[in-house]
């Protein structure tokens, strides 16, 4: 045991080294940064692999250990209590925090709407599509990180673009796939003409359809696109039968067992790499920003340094003073130990900007090292890494009402109620890969009538705090783990009585 921890805590000093190696790299050699993005890609292809499998494997595993379909009820129900009370905390103290920090106050705004700026579209046969320029003296696009989150509208056409991820936008120019009339019909507009925005695509949002997503039409497709959640109700499902089957279904169980024994195990070899593939990830990203963002990436952080400090302010708070003394009072654990064991997890959720990512490092961290049972680490941590978004929700409060001051646009109490409940809500929406939260900001704004143009403002520093809070998510579902394992246990020992 004490050669595994010895060794567990050198991967820790490793991983720490390479993100600290990697700021390095991406702030002071930015060309050289983006050559190790490969390092990055393969750890994190190799992290999504395991994620299907994985929850798949935990969750049947964790539900069959269960045993009665009742038990089930109860943990969920536990479960949905747990992460909509911390999520709901981490929101009120976003909306505190921005009210009397007022970050947006006094703020330039500065967005890619160019109203009267002169354009010209050329088409790009090698690629396919075309490209949107900017042809004015000192037009320049104020965000060069745009993908296809988000739109360009000619203003003169009420033509939109949807932009294309496999191009590179620069400061004049944005590559575009294609191009949509007010209706959603392709269309091919005039190649020149004044006026464009740059602003989020519309994203509706229903729960009607968040519903009817839980069931698939091919469980394999939602496999292939890493759609989480509708592989939790099948596994549900599927455990849950299991149990039913009696001896017939002995076989599968333990199948089932072994595969999640294999899985945990390949965790434990991948982590030999984690330090080659965070640095990788941490060094081609600061350098990407270095290089696409005027004066670099610490000169907009400077700028932005009361919005940046509310949103970093908040999710500490939150990770410090609610989660930790949750996990001491109710989890009953030490908090230095628990968060020793889980600090993989959170650096890997900090690298990878992903909780679907890194729930293959969290089942490791919290089942193996922090000893929480598999039957509740199983379901907690799959279900968390797809609705439990603490710092998500706290970040889009905040910027709701930060991009609000920016506008003057003033928000009163039933205002910012309605911010409360979308941000929990779209939060509870929001998919565990990197910069989710940007896509359900969306709903959040048009709840109270606020422009989405002004997520541009964001943009840029959006990908480091994308970390922070993907790290704070991650922390809420390690608490949460150990929190309803003990509420579990405490239950199965008064149903015995």
């Amino acid at each position: 045991m004490q050669n595994k921890s010895g060794h567990s805590n050198i991967t820790l000093y490793l991983i720490l080294a390479a993100i600290v190696l990697g700021f390095i790299l991406g702030h002071y050699y930015p060309y050289t940064a983006l050559e190790l993005k490969f390092l990055g890609d393969i750890f994190l292809n190799a992290l999504f692999m395991l994620v299907v499998p994985l929850v798949v494997a935990s969750m049947i595993t964790g539900i069959t250990r269960l045993g009665r379909i009742a038990k089930l009820g109860t943990l969920g129900i536990k479960t949905l209590f747990y992460y909509l009370t911390t999520t709901g905390i981490s929101v009120i103290i976003g909306i505190v925090l921005v009210n009397i920090l007022q970050p947006g106050t006094g703020v330039t705004r500065e967005q890619d709407y160019h109203p009267d700026s002169p354009y010209a579209i050329h088409a790009t046969p090698l690629r396919g599509g075309s490209e949107l320029r900017l042809i004015g003296e000192g037009d320049n696009f104020y965000a060069t990180d745009y993908t296809s989150k988000f739109i360009i509208v000619l203003l003169d056409q009420n033509v939109k673009g949807i932009i294309d991820d496999k191009a590179k936008a620069t400061d004049r120019r944005i590559p575009i796939e294609y191009w949509v009339d007010a209706e959603g019909r392709k269309v091919e507009p005039d190649v020149s003409g004044r006026g464009v925005q740059v602003r989020l695509a519309d994203k509706e949002f229903s729960f009607i359809d968040v519903l009817i997503g839980l069931i698939p039409k091919n469980i394999f497709g939602a496999a292939v696109n890493n759609n989480i959640l509708p592989l939790i109700v099948f596994s549900l499902i599927f455990g849950a039968i299991l149990t039913s089957l009696g001896e017939k279904g002995v076989p599968v169980v333990q199948l089932f067992e072994g595969l999640n024994e294999a899985f945990m195990k390949f965790i434990q070899i991948l982590m030999y790499f984690a330090p080659l593939g965070i640095l990788g990830l941490v060094a081609a990203r600061l350098g990407q920003a270095e290089l696409t963002l005027e004066g670099g990436f610490l000169t907009e952080v400077t700028r932005m340094a009361k919005y940046f400090s509310t949103v970093i302010i908040g999710l500490l708070i939150h990770a410090v003073f609610v989660l930790a003394p949750i996990l001491f009072i109710f989890g009953r654990r030490s908090v230095l130990p628990y968060l020793a064991n889980v600090s993989p997890a959170l650096l890997t959720a900090f690298s990878t900007a992903s909780s679907s990512a890194t729930l293959p490092v969290t089942l490791e961290s919290v089942e193996k090292k922090n000893k929480v049972s598999n039957r509740t680490a199983g379901f907690v941590l799959p279900l968390g890494a797809t609705i439990n978004m603490d710092g998500t929700a706290l970040y889009e409060a905040v910027a709701a009402i930060f991009i609000a001051q920016v506008y003057n646009v003033p928000l009163g109490f039933g205002e910012q109620v309605i911010i409360f409940l979308t941000a929990t809500l779209a939060a509870i929406g929001a998919a565990g890969i990197p910069e989710a939260g940007l896509v359900t900001m969306v709903i959040v704004l048009k709840a109270v009538g606020l422009p989405t143009e002004g997520i541009a403002m964001i943009l840029a520093i959006d990908w480091f705090l994308d970390r922070c809070r993907t790290t704070v998510n991650v922390w809420g579902d390690s608490v949460g783990a150990a929190v309803i394992d003990v509420w579990e246990r405490n239950g199965n020992v008064r149903g015995t009585k």
